[in-house]
């Protein structure tokens, strides 16, 4: 190894890198950073980021041709932009080319507008970023500096609440031993306070002439957005110094109840761990913009063989007709034959007929997309009083797609729980505490008032927390009887945490928890006499019992996800050094003592126990460690921190070491409620034929508790698979049995279905036809070997034929992988819902992430597409708003290219009798007008407001959600039925109106075919008919609905008589010629029956289809209505009967004329409001339709005068 000579040699004996010079590949990839205090001459040869921060995309030159050329990545923008350039060759155009360059210019306008005001923003938000002030110390002065002006290696004094600048090594502060404390808020959304510390050979640079003498220089870890680790080695005075996330000040953190302190920069800019944090989420794009592009791509083929017909047809007239008539219809000078004729006719075609996709379409879906996810932002009833939080539509993509979700994928905690802590329960010495007992020494339920004891008495504390309740009296007693496991179990609690602790005022301690669990625990060794009162770096001072004992901190040992627990080494006043250790059960039994079995097995039941009633537990172990052992181990933990690589195994392998052979103390038991109307959301949404699955940290007990808890498991179901193996063999012959046990109720049922045992890759599979309801609990290392890739389709194949899944002990990647494997061969739209950053990677990953605003910070919601407050909100986002965004979005489309091929396929038509020319039928400045004021504002109310059933029912009646997962509203089948639809308007809209003028006359017995009345005879029908329809088509209409529609119908008119004016004329005589055409053609009273026959003709089937439909085949959302529609009517018979007065005695209210009661219906619960089955049955039948029910319904009423109010609906 050659050393430097810059590098003292005994560095080079101490393990330094090999090199100095950057690592740095030709692709740029940084892989390691180097940056040296107080030189930036010697920091600038590595070319750093600088601390200038750049979100923004454009600036004043490049904003125009950089925005531009980002719209034309849209293939409509490209495809309209092509149409335009066609419409400017004079050969080939027969419009105007301002009919697609005025829709065109609107539309990348608004789009231009939008982005630079976000633009703006993102400009303006940097350079109040970039320009604040920073104290920088250079050439041993402290300067003020702009945040774009710091580099790396420079020495930065921080003030308290101020923002850190950069990524700082913290090197001394204005507390001892260099301890700092930060708020991470803007990171990871944590208002809790952390601490932070210098390592003790920098901690003493406190004053400026220090500091400017100080050379250090630190190789680390290359820029990366992990913000919960940090490996470095700090070489200074010939020796070097290992550092961690502990010794960091990340970019985004507030300094706290600290005077000041001094960083030294390690990473600037974009470098920074919250800039590496800032990427771009993956774009969402719903099921129906998918299907959109392969029916635009469908439409386009369709235009070029429309155009393909045309083009042979006026090739064909050209050289049989046209050939004659050449002189007086010359053929342009470019023209030379029929055939160039042909080819120039069929570009002109493609043209015209480009309006079966009009560039509104996509303004229009936007537009619908932004109003719906207003509707939501606004809704009163997803807005959580206590934290005044309301919901939030985070994205404007995914609306309708919210109406199709067909698994759920949630989070335990903080989701499905309130992750607010409380000390319940614990085991110590096997000896159980925290049931309570009623005066007869039974067992009391808490909610119970005549049973319910009172709590725990702990004045003799006076520094307990009154908030801390306990009804359990005997463990108090026993503290205060000395009992050492009980004292020793307390002292765990009270030393083992990272909890900071703040005293405002005398005896006021306020603790500052990084996790609920934590501050419990701690909380619960505060009341019952161990009080956490402060820490430093290396000791902590707990009061016991009234006395203040101080025990020196010589190691922690951090808990993290793959730990599962953590550990603090202390020596206590006596000399006497103790390891104490909190985590998991799976974790820490295996590393007892074996002198512990008899203790184990009952702390195990105990365990059991708790995990049963749903509590959160940890096993509590400590163990005694003498001088010379320690000495040892600790100079292993110094090498292991020192080394360049994989120093994060060597130290989980020395950790490992020391935390073994240690003996049991006991366990405690933390409650986390649910949520409000956990429960009620869940059967709902399992009632709308959503499956939910839980993925949690939890164990199997306490999971399945929770389960059964919130009705997602329930003692009616066949039965619950459980899924432990530690194997691949193991776990494929129990997801084996599982299937089994599933098929063969199924096979006795002779539905014609056969098993294979081979799984299927298209897993439609005839398990979800089995009889009966399972559920399936799979753990974690389970889980592990079932993603394997032989193994996942059996899995998926199993918990897909199963009504609740619940993943236990599963990993933030865990959870991402099975959101993957159901996205990947379900072809289900997925929703995933969680709360904390270990949520992130599954809420990214699903079809729809939605956010919880709790606990655990809003790392969860900054990754979110939607974000509430509360788990219940869930059900009204699906049902309500879900389901009517897919309902307007599906219903809006059918119009639009319904309306747009019945307005274009007129020219195809017309093509037959204008020898295949490319004259249009209408009037240039309607085609222009037609789909951006004619239409565009009826189609806007529909897609904006229309529902089908009022809020209650959609929430009444959960099967209405159905038709969306079976997406039956919108597909290829109901594209084609609505083009259908327009093809046959169009039909019956040219060729009634040619038909009629064929041989019809004016009042003055002139011929009134002309070209102009005949296009102005065909529009105004067109704007009728189209109109009615989408009247027809309106389910729930308010003022704006029928403003926009016949204030649509008065503006067509009033553009027309403008167009035909003297004044027009006057101003515009070459673009206006036709003076008194509109006027004069709708003074005749043929051309009005003209577009009477045509609506009517046109309407009429429609009329006559959904009239048979609602008689023949009504739909779910059909019967509601007409339920309703019944309530309604027996409400004001009632309130018809109220006024009528009466004489005489009142009597029973039974009479022998009435029909038989409801009794059994209501014993048999059929009759509850959840149950949409009697709706769907009522739907399917055949005897009798629901009109004939209205007619008997009415004919009863008449017929009795106080029958109507009483006699059930029958069908």
């Amino acid at each position: 190894m050659t050393v430097p000579k810059e590098m003292p040699e005994k560095w080079a004996r101490t393990g330094a890198p090999p090199s100095w010079s950057r690592k740095k590949p030709s692709w740029g990839t940084e892989e390691e950073r180097r940056a040296r205090a107080n030189d930036r001459e010697y920091n600038e040869k590595f070319q750093y980021a600088s601390n200038c921060i750049k979100t923004s995309k454009y600036n004043i030159l490049t904003f125009l041709p950089v925005n531009l050329f980002e719209q034309f990545q849209e293939v409509a923008n490209t495809y309209f932009l092509f149409l335009l350039i066609l419409q400017l060759i004079p050969q080939i155009s027969s419009l105007s080319w301002f009919t697609t360059i005025v829709p065109l210019v609107l539309v990348l306008t608004i789009t231009a507008v939008k982005d630079a005001t976000d633009d703006y923003f993102r400009h303006k938000s940097d350079n109040q970023v970039n320009n604040r002030q920073s104290q920088v110390l250079i050439n041993g002065i402290l300067q003020q500096e702009q945040w774009m002006n710091v580099c790396v290696g420079d020495i930065i004094k921080l003030e308290n609440n101020q923002f850190v600048a950069a990524d700082l090594l913290l090197l001394s502060s204005s507390e001892p031993h260099g301890l700092c404390y930060i708020e991470t808020a803007e990171l990871d959304g944590e208002t809790n306070m952390k601490v932070r510390q210098a390592i003790p050979v920098t901690s003493e640079l406190g004053d400026i002439s220090k500091l400017a003498k100080f050379d250090g220089e630190v190789i680390c870890e290359p820029p990366n957005n992990k913000l919960d680790k940090f490996s470095g080695t700090l070489y200074w005075k010939e020796n070097k110094f290992p550092l961690s996330n502990q010794n960091m000040l990340l970019r985004g953190c507030v300094l706290r109840n600290t005077e000041w302190c001094f960083g030294l920069v390690i990473f600037a800019g974009p470098d920074t761990k919250l800039m590496q944090n800032s990427g771009r989420t993956k774009f969402k794009r719903t099921s129906i913009d998918r299907l959109m592009n392969t029916l635009v791509l469908w439409i386009f083929g369709f235009l070029v063989c429309m155009g393909v017909i045309l083009a042979i047809g006026n090739a064909i007239w050209e050289h049989e007709v046209g050939m004659r008539f050449q002189v007086y219809l010359p053929w342009d000078e470019a023209v030379d034959s029929a055939f160039f004729s042909g080819f120039l006719s069929f570009w002109s075609y493609i043209i015209i007929l480009n309006t079966v996709v009009p560039i509104s379409l996509y303004v229009s879906v936007e537009v619908i997309r932004l109003g719906h996810s207003y509707f939501i932002n606004w809704d009163k009833k997803m807005f959580c009083m206590k934290k005044r939080t309301p919901a939030e539509a985070r994205t404007t993509t995914l609306n309708e797609e919210l109406g199709q979700v067909e698994y759920i994928f949630s989070d335990k905690t903080g989701t499905l729980t309130q992750n607010i802590m409380v000390f319940s329960k614990c085991s110590i010495n096997g000896r159980s505490y925290g049931d309570m007992f009623d005066v007869l020494e039974h067992k009391a339920e808490l909610g119970k008032p005549p049973q319910r004891p009172e709590p725990v008495d702990f004045s003799f504390n006076p520094l307990a927390d009154k908030k801390f309740l306990f009804w359990d009296p005997t463990l108090l007693e026993a503290v205060k009887m000395g009992d050492p496991y009980i004292h020793e179990f307390f002292r765990l609690l009270s030393l083992c945490h990272t909890v900071m602790s703040e005293e405002k005022n005398e005896g006021e301690l306020y603790y500052k928890a990084q996790s609920p669990d934590e501050g419990a625990l701690v909380t619960a060794a505060r009341n019952f006499g161990f009080v956490f009162r402060s820490r430093t770096p290396k000791t902590i001072t707990v009061q016991e019992m009234g006395t203040a004992i101080t025990y020196q901190l010589l190691a922690i040992l951090d808990f993290n996800n793959i730990r599962k627990r953590m550990s603090v080494i202390v020596r206590n006043p006596e000399g006497k050094i103790r390891l104490y250790c909190k985590g998991a059960d799976t974790i820490l039994l295996d590393r007892l003592h074996h002198s512990t079995q008899e203790l184990l097995n009952t702390t195990t039941d105990h365990l059991n126990e708790y995990a049963g009633e749903g509590l959160r537990t940890l096993v509590l172990a400590y163990k005694d460690l003498d001088e010379e052992y320690y000495e040892d181990w600790a100079d292993r933990r110094l090498q292991a921190s020192l080394a360049q690589d994989s120093w994060e195994d060597r130290l989980a392998s020395v950790y490992e070491e020391i935390e073994s052979d240690m003996m049991l103390l006991g366990a405690t038991a933390i409650e986390d409620k649910l949520q409000q109307g956990v429960p009620e959301t869940i059967a709902l949404l399992t009632l709308a034929n959503i499956k939910i699955w839980v993925l949690t940290g939890d164990k199997q007990e306490t999971a399945v508790n929770i389960g059964y808890s919130c009705k997602m498991l329930t003692d009616d179901m066949s039965e619950v698979f459980v899924v432990t193996g530690h194997t691949v063999l193991e776990v494929r012959e129990e997801l084996r049995k599982a299937r089994e046990k599933m098929m063969d109720p199924s096979r006795t049922v002779g539905n014609g279905f056969t098993y294979h045992e081979k799984p299927s890759s298209k897993l439609t599979s005839v398990l979800e036809a089995v009889a009966g309801e399972y559920a399936l609990v799979i753990n974690g290392h389970s889980l592990a070997h079932a993603l394997e890739a032989d193994m996942e389709l059996e899995f998926l194949e199993t918990a897909c034929a199963c009504k609740a899944v619940i993943c236990c002990r599963v990993t933030p990647l865990q959870k991402a992988q099975v959101v993957e494997l159901v996205k990947k061969y379900k072809k289900a739209v997925t929703l995933a819902i969680g709360d904390g950053a270990n949520d992130v990677s599954m809420i990214k990953t699903a079809h729809i992430g939605v956010g919880i605003s709790g606990q655990e910070g809003i790392q969860a919601v900054l990754a979110s597409d939607y974000s509430f407050s509360q788990f219940k909100f869930l059900q009204r986002l699906l049902l309500v708003h879900g389901r009517w965004s897919y309902l307007r979005m599906c219903k809006f489309l059918c119009y639009f290219f319904y309306k747009n091929f019945a307005f274009t396929m007129v020219h195809f038509w017309f093509g037959f009798f204008c020898g295949f020319s490319a004259q249009t039928v209408y009037d240039q400045y309607f085609i222009t007008l037609y789909n951006i004021v004619y239409t565009s504002l009826p189609v806007l109310a529909m897609g904006v407001f229309d529902q089908d059933v009022p809020e209650q029912r959609s929430m009444e009646h959960p099967k209405l959600y159905e038709p969306g997962q079976l997406n039956l509203l919108f597909n290829k089948r109901e594209f084609f039925i609505c083009i259908a639809q327009g093809i046959y308007t169009s039909v019956l809209m040219f060729f009634i109106p040619y038909g009629v003028f064929a041989e019809a006359t004016r009042d003055d017995g002139t011929q009134l075919a002309d070209y102009q009345s005949f296009a102005v005879t065909v529009a105004t029908s067109l704007v009728i008919v189209v109109s009615v329809q989408i009247g027809l088509d309106t389910g729930y209409w308010t003022a704006i609905n029928h403003f926009f529609i016949w204030g649509s119908v008065a503006v067509y008119f009033a553009i027309l008589f403008a167009m035909h004016s003297n004044g027009l004329f006057d101003m515009f005589p070459n673009q206006f010629r036709f003076v008194g055409n509109a006027q004069n053609t709708l003074a005749q009273p043929a051309v009005w029956l003209t577009i009477v026959l045509t609506t009517v003709v046109c309407i009429m089937p429609v009329v006559a289809f959904r009239f048979l439909k609602l008689n023949l085949k009504p739909d779910l959302s059909d019967t509601v209505r007409y339920t309703q529609l019944v309530r309604k009517k027996q409400k004001a018979q009632h309130r018809c009967m109220r006024r009528v007065g009466r004489t005489g005695s009142r009597r029973s209210g039974y009479a022998f004329s009435h029909q038989e009661g409801f009794g059994e219906l209501i014993m048999s619960g059929k009759n509850m409001r959840l149950s949409s089955l009697a709706l769907s049955s009522f739907t399917t039948r055949s005897s009798s339709s629901w009109i004939e029910s209205l007619r008997r319904k009415k004919s009863d009423s008449a017929s009795s005068p106080s029958g109507g109010a009483d006699k059930p609906l029958k069908g």
